[in-house]
Protein backbone atom coordinates (compact mmCIF):
# COMPACT_ATOMS: atom_id res chain seq x y z
CA UNK A 1 0.00 0.00 0.00
CA UNK A 2 3.25 2.28 0.77
CA UNK A 3 4.58 1.41 -2.57
CA UNK A 4 1.43 1.76 -4.31
CA UNK A 5 0.60 5.34 -2.60
CA UNK A 6 4.35 6.30 -3.45
CA UNK A 7 4.82 4.87 -7.06
CA UNK A 8 5.10 6.03 -9.66
CA UNK A 9 6.54 9.47 -9.16
CA UNK A 10 3.76 11.54 -11.05
CA UNK A 11 4.28 15.18 -9.85
CA UNK A 12 6.72 17.05 -12.31
CA UNK A 13 8.71 18.76 -9.75
CA UNK A 14 8.75 15.73 -7.55
CA UNK A 15 9.82 13.79 -11.03
CA UNK A 16 12.73 15.91 -12.20
CA UNK A 17 14.07 15.80 -8.63
CA UNK A 18 14.06 11.91 -8.84
CA UNK A 19 16.18 11.97 -12.17
CA UNK A 20 18.73 15.16 -11.09
CA UNK A 21 19.55 12.88 -7.91
CA UNK A 22 19.81 9.77 -9.93
CA UNK A 23 22.33 11.64 -12.26
CA UNK A 24 24.00 12.74 -9.39
CA UNK A 25 24.77 9.54 -7.80
CA UNK A 26 25.44 8.04 -11.03
CA UNK A 27 28.53 10.82 -11.41
CA UNK A 28 29.48 10.92 -7.78
CA UNK A 29 29.39 6.76 -8.22
CA UNK A 30 31.77 7.31 -11.11
CA UNK A 31 34.51 9.39 -9.12
CA UNK A 32 35.24 6.43 -6.91
CA UNK A 33 38.68 4.82 -7.15
CA UNK A 34 37.22 1.43 -6.64
CA UNK A 35 34.52 2.09 -8.91
CA UNK A 36 36.71 3.70 -12.29
CA UNK A 37 37.37 1.14 -14.14
CA UNK A 38 33.84 -0.58 -14.26
CA UNK A 39 32.50 3.26 -15.60
CA UNK A 40 35.78 2.94 -17.86
CA UNK A 41 33.94 0.29 -19.47
CA UNK A 42 30.41 1.26 -18.76
CA UNK A 43 30.43 5.06 -18.82
CA UNK A 44 27.67 7.02 -17.19
CA UNK A 45 25.88 7.94 -20.17
CA UNK A 46 24.68 4.23 -20.14
CA UNK A 47 23.50 4.21 -16.36
CA UNK A 48 21.62 7.54 -17.34
CA UNK A 49 19.79 5.92 -20.39
CA UNK A 50 19.24 2.53 -18.70
CA UNK A 51 18.46 3.31 -14.65
CA UNK A 52 15.63 5.69 -15.61
CA UNK A 53 14.42 2.85 -17.68
CA UNK A 54 14.33 0.44 -15.04
CA UNK A 55 12.54 2.81 -12.70
CA UNK A 56 9.63 3.31 -15.42
CA UNK A 57 9.43 -0.71 -15.59
CA UNK A 58 9.24 -1.43 -12.23
CA UNK A 59 6.71 1.27 -11.92
CA UNK A 60 8.61 4.02 -9.84
CA UNK A 61 8.59 6.10 -12.88
CA UNK A 62 5.90 7.08 -15.65
CA UNK A 63 6.47 6.45 -19.00
CA UNK A 64 4.55 9.77 -19.55
CA UNK A 65 4.70 12.80 -18.10
CA UNK A 66 4.54 16.97 -18.88
CA UNK A 67 8.14 17.64 -17.29
CA UNK A 68 9.45 15.00 -19.72
CA UNK A 69 7.99 17.44 -23.08
CA UNK A 70 9.51 20.19 -21.02
CA UNK A 71 12.78 18.81 -20.56
CA UNK A 72 13.43 17.70 -24.44
CA UNK A 73 11.59 21.33 -25.58
CA UNK A 74 14.05 23.27 -23.19
CA UNK A 75 17.15 21.40 -22.35
CA UNK A 76 18.26 20.30 -26.04
CA UNK A 77 18.66 24.06 -26.96
CA UNK A 78 20.24 24.77 -23.93
CA UNK A 79 22.99 22.12 -24.02
CA UNK A 80 23.48 23.04 -27.90
CA UNK A 81 24.24 26.42 -27.40
CA UNK A 82 26.71 26.12 -24.52
CA UNK A 83 28.05 22.96 -26.48
CA UNK A 84 28.65 25.25 -29.77
CA UNK A 85 29.26 28.64 -27.97
CA UNK A 86 32.67 27.20 -26.24
CA UNK A 87 33.79 25.02 -29.79
CA UNK A 88 37.58 25.87 -30.36
CA UNK A 89 37.06 25.81 -34.04
CA UNK A 90 40.82 26.69 -34.41
CA UNK A 91 41.47 23.79 -32.10
CA UNK A 92 39.65 21.60 -34.48
CA UNK A 93 40.92 22.68 -37.28
CA UNK A 94 44.70 21.81 -36.19
CA UNK A 95 43.95 18.54 -35.20
CA UNK A 96 45.09 18.04 -39.11
CA UNK A 97 43.50 16.91 -42.25
CA UNK A 98 43.90 13.00 -41.59
CA UNK A 99 42.18 13.21 -38.18
CA UNK A 100 39.21 15.02 -39.63
CA UNK A 101 38.76 13.58 -42.99
CA UNK A 102 38.37 10.16 -40.62
CA UNK A 103 35.44 11.60 -38.76
CA UNK A 104 34.37 12.73 -41.97
CA UNK A 105 34.85 9.28 -42.97
CA UNK A 106 33.08 7.55 -40.19
CA UNK A 107 29.84 10.00 -40.49
CA UNK A 108 29.25 9.10 -44.12
CA UNK A 109 29.82 5.73 -42.90
CA UNK A 110 26.50 5.99 -40.92
CA UNK A 111 24.75 8.39 -43.52
CA UNK A 112 24.95 5.42 -46.34
CA UNK A 113 25.07 2.52 -43.70
CA UNK A 114 21.32 3.66 -42.05
CA UNK A 115 19.36 3.53 -44.78
CA UNK A 116 21.10 0.81 -46.53
CA UNK A 117 20.03 -1.69 -43.87
CA UNK A 118 17.10 -0.36 -43.10
CA UNK A 119 16.57 -1.26 -47.12
CA UNK A 120 17.46 -4.76 -46.59
CA UNK A 121 15.35 -5.23 -42.99
CA UNK A 122 12.40 -3.18 -43.94
CA UNK A 123 9.86 -5.95 -44.88
CA UNK A 124 10.51 -7.13 -41.85
CA UNK A 125 10.51 -4.65 -39.35
CA UNK A 126 7.38 -2.55 -38.08
CA UNK A 127 6.12 0.22 -40.12
CA UNK A 128 7.17 2.88 -38.90
CA UNK A 129 10.55 1.73 -37.81
CA UNK A 130 11.89 4.64 -39.95
CA UNK A 131 11.29 7.06 -37.13
CA UNK A 132 13.69 5.71 -34.99
CA UNK A 133 16.30 4.88 -36.93
CA UNK A 134 16.30 8.67 -37.77
CA UNK A 135 16.69 9.46 -34.35
CA UNK A 136 19.38 6.72 -34.09
CA UNK A 137 21.22 8.10 -36.69
CA UNK A 138 21.07 11.28 -34.54
CA UNK A 139 22.70 9.43 -31.79
CA UNK A 140 25.67 8.19 -34.33
CA UNK A 141 26.37 11.21 -35.90
CA UNK A 142 27.52 13.69 -32.70
CA UNK A 143 25.54 12.29 -29.80
CA UNK A 144 22.51 12.42 -27.76
CA UNK A 145 21.58 16.01 -28.26
CA UNK A 146 21.40 15.14 -32.23
CA UNK A 147 19.23 11.98 -31.63
CA UNK A 148 16.74 14.07 -29.14
CA UNK A 149 16.86 16.76 -32.01
CA UNK A 150 15.86 14.29 -34.80
CA UNK A 151 13.63 12.65 -32.92
CA UNK A 152 11.58 15.84 -32.86
CA UNK A 153 12.30 16.98 -36.55
CA UNK A 154 10.55 13.12 -37.75
CA UNK A 155 7.80 14.30 -35.08
CA UNK A 156 6.98 17.61 -35.97
CA UNK A 157 7.61 17.42 -39.59
CA UNK A 158 5.09 13.84 -40.08
CA UNK A 159 1.69 14.90 -41.53
CA UNK A 160 0.02 12.32 -39.15
CA UNK A 161 0.90 13.00 -35.00
CA UNK A 162 3.02 10.75 -33.83
CA UNK A 163 5.80 9.99 -30.89
CA UNK A 164 8.79 8.29 -32.21
CA UNK A 165 9.13 4.79 -30.19
CA UNK A 166 12.74 5.01 -28.78
CA UNK A 167 12.43 1.77 -26.26
CA UNK A 168 14.12 -0.24 -29.11
CA UNK A 169 16.41 2.26 -30.38
CA UNK A 170 17.43 2.82 -27.02
CA UNK A 171 18.71 -1.01 -26.87
CA UNK A 172 20.15 -0.81 -30.62
CA UNK A 173 21.99 2.69 -29.44
CA UNK A 174 23.26 0.95 -26.54
CA UNK A 175 24.28 -2.91 -27.24
CA UNK A 176 25.81 -2.48 -31.11
CA UNK A 177 27.32 1.49 -30.05
CA UNK A 178 28.70 0.67 -26.69
CA UNK A 179 29.47 -3.34 -27.95
CA UNK A 180 31.45 -1.40 -31.01
CA UNK A 181 33.55 0.53 -28.28
CA UNK A 182 34.18 -2.68 -26.45
CA UNK A 183 35.93 -4.14 -29.69
CA UNK A 184 37.52 -1.02 -30.33
CA UNK A 185 39.26 -1.07 -26.71
CA UNK A 186 40.06 -4.80 -27.10
CA UNK A 187 41.88 -3.70 -30.61
CA UNK A 188 43.97 -1.00 -29.04
CA UNK A 189 46.55 -4.06 -27.96
CA UNK A 190 46.34 -4.84 -32.14
CA UNK A 191 47.35 -1.28 -33.10
CA UNK A 192 51.11 -1.35 -34.27
CA UNK A 193 50.02 -4.47 -36.46
CA UNK A 194 47.03 -2.59 -38.29
CA UNK A 195 49.13 0.55 -38.79
CA UNK A 196 52.11 -1.50 -40.93
CA UNK A 197 49.02 -2.83 -42.73
CA UNK A 198 48.14 0.24 -44.15
CA UNK A 199 51.49 1.92 -43.90
CA UNK A 200 50.68 5.01 -41.37
CA UNK A 201 52.66 7.17 -40.92
CA UNK A 202 52.29 7.62 -36.86
CA UNK A 203 54.95 10.87 -36.89
CA UNK A 204 52.13 12.57 -37.44
CA UNK A 205 50.42 11.32 -34.17
CA UNK A 206 53.31 12.51 -32.32
CA UNK A 207 53.03 15.90 -33.90
CA UNK A 208 49.58 16.43 -32.86
CA UNK A 209 50.09 15.52 -29.87
CA UNK A 210 53.22 18.66 -29.01
CA UNK A 211 50.81 20.76 -30.60
CA UNK A 212 47.88 19.56 -28.26
CA UNK A 213 50.37 20.28 -25.50
CA UNK A 214 49.85 23.88 -26.50
CA UNK A 215 45.97 24.15 -25.74
CA UNK A 216 44.87 26.09 -23.54
CA UNK A 217 43.46 23.76 -21.09
CA UNK A 218 43.27 25.91 -18.22
CA UNK A 219 39.83 25.96 -15.86
CA UNK A 220 39.02 28.62 -13.41
CA UNK A 221 36.70 28.56 -10.41
CA UNK A 222 33.35 28.47 -11.56
CA UNK A 223 31.97 31.42 -9.75
CA UNK A 224 28.16 33.34 -9.09
CA UNK A 225 28.96 35.76 -11.83
CA UNK A 226 29.83 33.16 -14.42
CA UNK A 227 27.12 30.90 -13.63
CA UNK A 228 24.05 34.11 -13.73
CA UNK A 229 25.74 34.67 -17.56
CA UNK A 230 26.40 30.96 -18.70
CA UNK A 231 23.07 30.30 -17.57
CA UNK A 232 21.07 33.74 -18.18
CA UNK A 233 22.47 33.66 -21.79
CA UNK A 234 21.66 29.79 -22.23
CA UNK A 235 18.26 30.22 -21.92
CA UNK A 236 18.21 33.36 -23.91
CA UNK A 237 19.16 31.88 -27.01
CA UNK A 238 16.78 28.86 -25.83
CA UNK A 239 13.82 31.09 -25.93
CA UNK A 240 14.58 33.18 -28.78
CA UNK A 241 15.32 29.85 -31.02
CA UNK A 242 11.92 28.84 -30.09
CA UNK A 243 10.19 32.42 -30.93
CA UNK A 244 12.53 32.35 -33.67
CA UNK A 245 11.59 28.71 -34.99
CA UNK A 246 8.24 29.24 -34.66
CA UNK A 247 8.00 32.62 -36.89
CA UNK A 248 9.74 30.41 -39.58
CA UNK A 249 7.93 28.91 -41.99
CA UNK A 250 7.94 25.36 -42.73
CA UNK A 251 9.66 24.12 -45.42
CA UNK A 252 7.55 21.62 -47.93
CA UNK A 253 8.27 19.92 -51.22
CA UNK A 254 4.04 20.61 -51.78
CA UNK A 255 1.50 21.79 -49.81
CA UNK A 256 0.54 17.61 -49.12
CA UNK A 257 4.02 17.12 -48.36
CA UNK A 258 4.94 16.54 -44.81
CA UNK A 259 7.50 19.67 -43.63
CA UNK A 260 11.32 18.75 -44.44
CA UNK A 261 12.05 21.91 -41.65
CA UNK A 262 9.43 22.47 -39.07
CA UNK A 263 9.27 25.12 -36.70
CA UNK A 264 10.78 22.72 -34.46
CA UNK A 265 14.00 22.36 -36.23
CA UNK A 266 14.19 25.98 -37.44
CA UNK A 267 14.92 26.28 -33.51
CA UNK A 268 17.65 23.49 -33.72
CA UNK A 269 19.18 24.80 -36.37
CA UNK A 270 19.17 28.53 -35.01
CA UNK A 271 20.59 27.51 -31.57
CA UNK A 272 23.68 26.07 -32.95
CA UNK A 273 24.43 28.44 -35.53
CA UNK A 274 24.06 30.92 -33.35
CA UNK A 275 26.09 29.31 -30.84
CA UNK A 276 28.89 28.82 -33.87
CA UNK A 277 28.68 32.44 -34.25
CA UNK A 278 29.60 33.83 -30.39
CA UNK A 279 32.36 31.18 -30.25
CA UNK A 280 34.29 33.48 -32.52
CA UNK A 281 33.59 36.23 -29.83
CA UNK A 282 35.12 36.29 -26.35
CA UNK A 283 31.71 34.94 -25.22
CA UNK A 284 33.80 31.63 -25.69
CA UNK A 285 36.16 32.39 -22.96
CA UNK A 286 32.98 31.08 -20.58
CA UNK A 287 34.54 27.47 -21.43
CA UNK A 288 37.31 27.98 -18.76
CA UNK A 289 35.15 28.22 -15.52
CA UNK A 290 32.77 25.61 -16.87
CA UNK A 291 30.13 26.21 -19.77
CA UNK A 292 30.19 23.32 -21.83
CA UNK A 293 30.18 21.41 -18.62
CA UNK A 294 26.98 22.93 -17.30
CA UNK A 295 25.55 22.21 -21.58
CA UNK A 296 26.81 18.64 -20.57
CA UNK A 297 24.93 18.25 -17.55
CA UNK A 298 21.56 19.53 -19.15
CA UNK A 299 22.42 17.35 -21.66
CA UNK A 300 22.69 14.33 -19.30
CA UNK A 301 19.63 15.27 -17.59
CA UNK A 302 17.70 15.16 -21.10
CA UNK A 303 19.11 11.77 -21.18
CA UNK A 304 17.39 10.63 -18.06
CA UNK A 305 14.10 11.99 -19.44
CA UNK A 306 14.53 9.69 -22.52
CA UNK A 307 15.27 6.58 -21.01
CA UNK A 308 11.93 7.16 -18.40
CA UNK A 309 9.84 7.33 -21.22
CA UNK A 310 11.18 3.62 -22.66
CA UNK A 311 9.70 0.56 -21.26
CA UNK A 312 12.17 -2.69 -21.16
CA UNK A 313 9.08 -4.21 -22.87
CA UNK A 314 10.75 -3.02 -26.13
CA UNK A 315 13.32 -5.69 -26.23
CA UNK A 316 11.07 -8.30 -27.45
CA UNK A 317 10.49 -5.58 -30.39
CA UNK A 318 14.53 -5.31 -30.74
CA UNK A 319 16.27 -8.69 -32.22
CA UNK A 320 15.49 -7.21 -35.71
CA UNK A 321 16.50 -3.74 -34.70
CA UNK A 322 19.06 -5.16 -33.74
CA UNK A 323 20.52 -7.17 -36.42
CA UNK A 324 20.13 -3.66 -38.62
CA UNK A 325 22.24 -1.98 -36.03
CA UNK A 326 24.75 -4.40 -36.41
CA UNK A 327 24.56 -3.92 -40.44
CA UNK A 328 24.54 -0.76 -40.35
CA UNK A 329 27.81 -0.02 -37.98
CA UNK A 330 29.22 -3.05 -40.25
CA UNK A 331 28.73 -0.29 -43.32
CA UNK A 332 30.30 2.05 -40.90
CA UNK A 333 33.41 0.27 -40.10
CA UNK A 334 34.05 -1.13 -43.69
CA UNK A 335 34.09 2.69 -44.89
CA UNK A 336 36.30 3.87 -41.74
CA UNK A 337 39.06 1.11 -43.07
CA UNK A 338 38.88 1.96 -46.52
CA UNK A 339 39.24 4.98 -45.44
CA UNK A 340 42.49 4.59 -43.34
CA UNK A 341 43.89 2.82 -46.26
CA UNK A 342 43.77 5.45 -48.46
CA UNK A 343 45.16 7.78 -46.25
CA UNK A 344 47.43 5.22 -44.18
CA UNK A 345 45.61 6.92 -41.52
CA UNK A 346 46.85 5.06 -37.87
CA UNK A 347 44.62 3.03 -35.85
CA UNK A 348 44.37 5.24 -33.92
CA UNK A 349 42.49 7.70 -36.12
CA UNK A 350 40.01 5.22 -36.93
CA UNK A 351 38.96 4.43 -33.24
CA UNK A 352 38.74 8.03 -32.63
CA UNK A 353 37.32 8.63 -35.79
CA UNK A 354 34.18 5.98 -35.01
CA UNK A 355 33.74 7.04 -31.54
CA UNK A 356 33.62 10.81 -32.41
CA UNK A 357 30.04 9.49 -34.11
CA UNK A 358 29.01 6.44 -32.39
CA UNK A 359 29.85 7.12 -29.47
CA UNK A 360 29.91 11.26 -28.91
CA UNK A 361 31.72 13.36 -26.22
CA UNK A 362 30.79 10.80 -23.33
CA UNK A 363 32.79 7.97 -24.92
CA UNK A 364 35.59 9.10 -27.58
CA UNK A 365 37.89 10.40 -25.24
CA UNK A 366 37.88 7.13 -23.36
CA UNK A 367 38.64 5.24 -26.40
CA UNK A 368 41.54 7.92 -27.46
CA UNK A 369 42.85 7.35 -24.08
CA UNK A 370 42.94 3.59 -23.89
CA UNK A 371 45.00 4.27 -27.61
CA UNK A 372 47.30 6.96 -26.41
CA UNK A 373 46.85 8.04 -22.62
CA UNK A 374 47.98 11.58 -23.44
CA UNK A 375 45.62 12.07 -26.47
CA UNK A 376 42.07 12.05 -24.76
CA UNK A 377 41.57 16.06 -25.36
CA UNK A 378 41.58 14.37 -29.26
CA UNK A 379 38.43 12.38 -28.94
CA UNK A 380 36.78 15.19 -27.26
CA UNK A 381 37.79 17.60 -29.90
CA UNK A 382 36.87 15.04 -32.99
CA UNK A 383 33.70 14.47 -30.98
CA UNK A 384 33.04 18.42 -31.21
CA UNK A 385 33.26 18.22 -34.57
CA UNK A 386 30.96 15.57 -34.48
CA UNK A 387 28.12 17.21 -32.84
CA UNK A 388 28.78 20.67 -35.18
CA UNK A 389 28.23 18.40 -38.31
CA UNK A 390 25.93 15.70 -36.59
CA UNK A 391 22.60 17.62 -36.92
CA UNK A 392 22.97 18.66 -40.73
CA UNK A 393 24.32 15.28 -41.43
CA UNK A 394 21.94 13.35 -39.76
CA UNK A 395 19.08 15.48 -41.19
CA UNK A 396 19.64 14.63 -44.68
CA UNK A 397 19.91 10.93 -43.17
CA UNK A 398 16.74 10.69 -41.73
CA UNK A 399 15.11 12.73 -44.82
CA UNK A 400 16.57 9.32 -47.17
CA UNK A 401 14.83 7.37 -44.26
CA UNK A 402 11.77 8.39 -44.79
CA UNK A 403 12.08 8.24 -48.77
CA UNK A 404 12.55 4.62 -48.41
CA UNK A 405 10.00 4.20 -45.87
CA UNK A 406 6.99 5.23 -48.82
CA UNK A 407 8.67 2.71 -51.87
Amino acid sequence: MVFAALFPITDPTALFAFLAALIGLIFRLSTLPALQRFFNYLPPVIWAYFLPMFATTFGILPDANPVYTWMSRYLLPFSLFLLMMTVDLQAILRLGKTALLMMLAGTLGIVIGGPVAYFIFKGFLPGNAWEGLAALSGSWIGGTANMVAIQQHVESTSLVPTTVDLGPIIVVDTVVGYGWMGVLIFLSAFRDRFNRWVGADTRFVDELHRKLQALDTTRTPLGINDLAVIVGLGMAATVLSRLAGAAVPAIRLSAEAPSLISGTTWAILIVVTLGLLLSFTRLRKLEAPGASRIGYYALYLLLASIGARANLGAVVDAPLYLLTGVVWISIHIAILILAARLLRAPMFFVATGSMANVGGAASAPIVAEVYLPAMAPVGLLMAVAGYILGIYAALGCAEILRFLSTL
